[in-house]
């Protein structure tokens, strides 16, 4: 931030999902970085113009609403559990403004949160102004703390890295879980049941994004989350699913043939799939861009939708056309942390991000061939085809944190005939 500055951080408010019933509480990412206060209705305060470097305001400690809701570490909590210099109550802070803004020369907050709070800071400021020949001297401009903040985010620290191994290695398990079910019979939510099961079980907070399994044609489906059909003998079942550990997610995709047998036009439109991400593998490395690691796979995709005879005439052409977006329309990767699309710019002065060690996020190919495409052989329609993993960069190369979730047909098969 410089010298002379502060930084008014707010945290989430609950959020209400019916009636008088809230969603469970997740922590705004933001603020969970820098405090890892994990309570509602909290306000950061950051400064570095000689003042206490780190203040919280957070809702006091009430016997009677810690009866309804649970505790609350108060005041004495957030000095002594989360190292803040000083903590008053929540309600005190916008009488304090003129104190905290009172010495700044920039204002780092982001507006639009809170209305109440946005409006004082302003009335702050305003007021400072006109009293400019007493000598007050307002803070030049209010400045969006996330140009640092999510820089910051996407540089990920070893211990930050050592969460997203965990949370890894509990979405390799609930992975498992649910392969063992991809048979004749089941339904799709028990999978799901099973995988989320194994998040709570080993310590998640849960799934870091709505859980889909989507079996048959429904793996043609992007973003299928119902979750309610059937699976049936010789189809293909699409599940995307992470967890939420420590406030950072995992995002793991498998496709598993139902019965434990890739035939057909399944296997081969599975195969292209798993071309197509070794290819884009080859790319994760410093100095690349994600542009480049999406540009290497949907070379291999095209080239396979030509050998499977989904596309004609060369592949160059095809990829230039962009032909294989009627089977491939989305891009290979995005950034991943605390949020499953995670902080971070793609672009550095108008140019495409390279990628640099310790920076993490997916590769994930797909084809999907809609069953209404009557232009295909019938054979391939309603096919959905996934393969998703998370990397991060190194000096030299990647590591893949998902790597020991199988990712080769025969291993799938095993895997699914095993369980």
């Amino acid at each position: 931030m410089g010298p002379d500055a502060v930084a008014i951080l707010l945290g989430a408010t609950p959020a209400t999902r019916s009636a008088d019933s809230d969603y469970r509480f997740r922590q705004d990412s933001d603020f969970w970085y820098l405090t890892g206060f994990p309570q509602p209705n909290a306000i950061a305060v950051l400064r570095t113009d000689g003042g206490p470097e780190f203040t919280l305001y957070v809702e006091p400690r009430d016997r009677e609403a810690e009866q309804w809701t649970g505790y609350r570490p108060g005041i004495e909590g957030a000095v002594g559990d989360f190292a803040a210099d000083e903590a008053f109550a929540r309600d005190k802070f916008l009488g304090d403004l003129g104190r905290i803004v009172g010495t700044a020369r920039r204002v780092y907050h982001i507006l639009g949160r809170d209305a109440a709070v946005d409006a004082a800071i302003v009335e702050t400021l305003d007021r400072m102004r006109l009293r400019s020949r007493q000598g007050a001297v307002p803070a030049e401009a209010i400045f969006d703390p996330r140009a640092i903040l999510h820089e910051m985010r996407m540089h990920k620290e070893p211990s930050e890295l050592d969460i997203m191994r965990r949370a890894s290695a509990i979405s390799h398990e609930a992975h498992v879980a649910g392969a063992s079910l991809a048979h004749e019979g089941a339904w799709e939510y028990e999978l799901e049941a099973a995988i989320e099961h194994v998040f709570r079980r080993r310590g998640a907070a849960g799934p870091a994004y709505p859980t889909i399994v989507g079996g048959g044609a429904n793996a043609a489906v992007l973003h299928y989350i119902v979750n309610d059909q059937l699976l049936r003998d010789g189809e293909l079942v699409l599940v995307d699913a992470g967890c939420e550990l420590e406030g950072y997610a995992s995002d793991v995709t498998r496709t598993y043939p139902v019965g434990g047998h890739f035939v057909g036009e399944r296997r081969a439109v599975y195969e292209t799939v798993l071309a197509a991400q070794q290819a884009a593998f080859d790319l994760c490395k410093p100095g690349s861009t994600l542009v480049d690691v999406h540009q290497a796979a949907v070379h291999r995709l095209t080239e396979g939708l030509i050998d499977m005879q989904l596309l004609s005439g060369r592949v160059e052409d095809a990829v230039a056309n962009e032909d294989y977006r009627r089977f491939y329309m989305h891009n290979t990767s995005h950034w991943l942390g605390l949020d499953v699309h995670d902080a971070g710019t793609y672009r550095v002065d108008g140019e495409h991000r390279t990628l640099e060690a310790g920076v993490v996020f997916t590769v994930e190919p797909g084809l999907y061939i809609s069953p209404d495409d009557e232009v295909v052989p019938s054979g391939f329609r309603g096919i959905g085809v996934r393969i998703e993993d998370d990397v991060v960069v190194t000096t030299d190369g990647y590591e893949n944190l998902t790597a020991a979730l199988p990712r080769k047909p025969e291993e799938i098969e095993a895997l699914v005939k095993g369980a």
